[in-house]
């Protein structure tokens, strides 16, 4: 293993394990042997609570509590501005100046901030970062919300999304492009989101001066694995936080325009629409239609409902970065149907490992077809989860990230 790095890790918001990113990857360089601090904001006495973990795993702690209030408030300020509202949501300046003072007295290798929300964060530390010899920054951008945004101002559903992502498309579209040059290494999961990035930053891939790169996102596969149990028939099962607006559409669309087509050869199908906080157009198909139609709301466990469901779709229209419900199914050994869209972000041949189908009609045949092949799921099921196994392992991708910030140290070193 490399020399122990001192890591200042900068996350806008408590990392637990529905925070999947940076939650496996600090425990990952904690695994490894490094020094990490946490600087993080929460927004509940629950979140407060979970940061002990942390400490417990050796992690030191800065934390701010940030209101709903305040982010509120940090939005509305940034209308004038032309900065993303995304950008200031969680800025905080009791967190901002506890950074600073870390910076003045601590040892630092590596400076790194997650997401759009906590870049200002990174940003600020940049001359305290000059004067110590050029400590590197890298900015984990996870995927382009700029790119989000240009596909839900035209596929989503919600009137509400649509005028909110065209208020501020524009100005995400600058800022993001301004940002890729502002950091030493900026990482995304996806080479869809690599190449939106570089489009905003007018960078080529031969480009020296090009910081992006790669960082996939992996699954907890000792968390989510096959069970024993026996699935349940004619279930398929859609997963994700309901209060996405992108996980919306998808459930809307399989229940309005796919289920419909199923339902006229399969009548037996039983629909299960899990995840917290969904809306009530999603509540009120499952009330009209309770024979065919679950929506559960927040459950303490997705697994049970992975492990006995006949197959997972991810009829995706429209997202960013890697589709976690997708790895997530595949690990639970679920055969899944998915739309080109929820796999265009994974490694790999993913399409070895899972049906793709786009349209509704598409869409519907699969699930039809899949149904009525219990060798065809075992077989998807077994390529399913030895696919999660070789691309998307989180322990493979903390040795990534540690790869990427000795690289960066090096280059420091050289200049």
């Amino acid at each position: 293993m490399m020399h122990i790095l001192y890591i200042l890790y900068i996350v806008p918001y408590t990392p637990t394990p529905i925070r999947t990113r940076p939650y496996h990857l600090l425990r990952g360089l904690v695994a490894r042997g490094h020094r990490v601090t946490l600087a993080t904001l929460w927004e509940s006495e629950g979140e407060r609570a979970a940061l002990a973990d942390w400490q417990q795993l050796g992690v030191e702690v800065m934390a701010a509590p940030l209101s709903k209030t305040r982010a509120a408030w940090n939005s509305l300020l940034a209308v004038p501005t032309g900065i993303p509202m995304q950008a200031s949501y969680c800025w905080q300046p009791q967190l901002a100046q506890a950074l600073r003072a870390h910076m003045a007295t601590a040892k630092t290798d590596v400076i790194h901030s997650e997401h759009l929300r906590g870049a200002r964060y990174g940003l600020s530390l940049r001359p305290l970062a000059a004067d110590q010899a050029g400590t590197p920054l890298v900015w984990d951008a996870v995927d382009s919300i700029a790119h989000l945004f240009q596909q839900a101002s035209q596929h989503s559903r919600s009137r509400r999304s649509r005028w909110l992502t065209r208020l501020e498309l524009g100005r995400t579209r600058r800022y993001e492009g301004w940002l890729v040059r502002q950091f030493q290494r900026v990482l995304v999961t996806s080479p869809v989101d690599r190449q939106a990035f570089a489009e905003l930053a007018g960078l080529t891939s031969s480009d020296p001066a090009n910081p992006l790169t790669v960082l996939p996102n992996g699954v907890d596969l000792a968390y989510f694995r096959p069970d024993e149990v026996k699935r349940d028939a004619a279930t398929v099962v859609l997963s994700g936080k309901m209060s996405y607006h992108a996980n919306v559409t998808a459930a809307l669309h399989l229940l309005q325009d796919i289920m419909p087509l199923v339902w006229r050869r399969r009548p037996d199908t039983m629909v299960w629409i899990v995840g917290k906080d969904p809306p009530s157009r999603l509540c009120q198909l499952a009330a009209a239609n309770p024979a065919h139609i679950t929506v559960t709301g927040e459950v303490p466990d997705v697994r049970p409902y992975l492990q006995r469901a006949t197959l997972a779709v991810a009829p995706v229209l429209y997202g960013a970065g890697i589709q976690n419900k997708v790895l997530e199914a595949l690990a639970c050994g679920a055969p899944v149907i998915a739309s080109r869209q929820a796999v265009s972000a994974l490694a790999g041949q993913p399409a070895q490992a899972l049906i793709v189908a786009d349209s509704a009609p598409d869409m519907a045949a699969a699930i039809v077809a899949l149904l009525a092949d219990p060798a065809r799921q075992a077989e998807l099921a077994q390529a399913g989860r030895a696919y999660v196994e070789q691309y998307h392992d989180w322990s493979d991708v903390a040795a990534q990230l540690e790869a990427i910030y000795a690289e960066l140290i090096r280059q420091r070193r050289r200049d």
